[in-house]
């Protein structure tokens, strides 16, 4: 059942008035200095409360809290009204896209995938909010990586991915001066991909296949709805948004502000929906699909060989070998034929070439004063890793690769 009919019996048990305050769409306002992000005209964020007036329980502030025995009432007579049981937050993809089909890859763009409901009692404002706040957090602690060249083209590659995905925010995109083999994508659309990352893939596609991953997950609302499975499982702390209108739920979203970072760590039922779509997104946008599970696998042969290179995201859900078979069975079952797809390019061999000597470059800095490198522009070739042109030669042009 929708929102409107929860709220709709939820009221019954309250005669006090409320105040509503219109939200605003999402904006791509990026937290740091910036960075190009995706204008999807349809990238825009729902209309709902979100009021920070104190509860209406007993205590007259501060969010009402509801027993088991509270919230089974209110579930009840919800039913009642809207003539339909209320779902549990669901595991099955096919039932969490409220419009399209999982299987319908050209559908991509036009999904609604765990949007706001039952299974996911957050709004998109909130999801933009938190990541923000994060991002903020993350770049005051972090290095980003300035160099022009290698923004740009991360960016791109990403930004591309967006478009042919179902999410429905506008997505800033950086790269993170780190060794750590890591890519982070925030609810909101605040994405970082490390450097670490980016040195370990052979191939773009690879790459792309990380970045897929990672957007499926905001596109399917991961983090929201596990914050509405942790709720689901504290009955206890649930503030009294189901007898307390409009005004406890606006409550509830404003002291979720502070949410730990561990909510990225998804459940495997998330990390195979992500598996699932990030294919489809993949595939429309030109990459090899096939890459999605080598590289993986390879991340993970990595990991056995170097434990700890990997980010703790990554190896808490490893590519078991049902979410590998799960995936080729999808590229083999779902995916249309397709001859040709893109591979590489020399331009991605120049962009890790180029920031490996802009890291070795930190190093010998760092190794002087303790200090951070200061890159400086020169007048040098392209092929200087402070250069800010790329070469525009035929060499650049995408690899095909061909499927026997």
């Amino acid at each position: 059942m929708n929102l409107k009919n929860l709220v709709l019996v939820a009221t019954l048990s309250v005669a006090a008035p409320f105040a509503l305050s219109a939200q605003q769409t999402p904006t791509s306002t990026t937290p740091g200095s910036g960075s190009p992000t995706s204008t999807n005209p349809s990238n825009q964020g729902g209309n709902q409360p979100s009021t920070t007036k104190t509860g209406s329980g007993p205590t007259g502030g501060g969010p009402v809290t509801a027993s088991k025995e509270d919230l089974e009432k209110a579930r009840v007579e919800a039913a009642k009204n809207n003539n339909e049981p209320i779902p549990e937050p669901g595991d099955d993809l096919r039932k969490d896209i409220k419009k399209g089909s999982a299987d319908d890859v050209a559908a991509a763009g036009t999904r609604d995938i765990g949007g706001r409901g039952m299974g996911n009692w957050f709004s998109t404002d909130w999801e933009v909010r938190n990541g923000k706040s994060y991002a903020v957090e993350i770049e005051r602690s972090s290095h980003l990586v300035t160099d022009p060249v290698i923004v740009e083209y991360v960016n791109r590659v990403g930004q591309n991915i967006v478009k042919n995905s179902d999410a429905k925010v506008p997505f800033t995109i950086k790269v993170l001066d780190s060794d750590e083999i890591n890519a982070m994508a925030l609810p909101g659309g605040f994405f970082y991909v490390n450097s670490g990352l980016i040195l370990a893939c052979d191939e773009e596609a690879e790459l792309a296949g990380v970045m897929a991953h990672e957007i499926a997950h905001v596109a399917a609302h991961h983090a929201a709805r596990q914050m509405t499975r942790m709720e689901y499982a504290q009955i206890g702390m649930v503030p009294l948004m189901f007898i307390g209108g409009y005004t406890g739920y606006g409550i509830y979203e404003a002291a979720q502000i502070a949410v730990p970072l561990s909510f990225l760590s998804f459940s495997r039922t998330f990390e195979a929906q992500a598996d699932w779509l990030g294919v489809q997104y993949m595939y429309r946008s030109g990459y090899d699909p096939q890459a999605f599970v080598q590289i993986f696998e390879k991340l993970q042969a990595l990991e056995k060989r170097k434990p700890g290179v990997l980010a703790r995201a990554f190896s808490d859900h490893p590519q078991t070998p049902d979410r590998i078979a799960d995936s080729e069975k999808e590229i083999a079952t779902i995916l249309p034929a397709r001859p040709d797809y893109v591979v590489s390019g020399s331009e991605f061999d120049d962009i890790k070439a180029r920031l490996a000597r802009i890291q070795n470059k930190r190093k010998v800095d760092g190794g002087k004063d303790g200090s951070k490198p200061t890159l400086r522009r020169t007048s040098a070739s392209n092929n200087d890793p402070n250069s800010t042109t790329q070469d525009k030669s035929t060499d650049d042009r995408p690899t095909l690769g061909r499927r026997e």
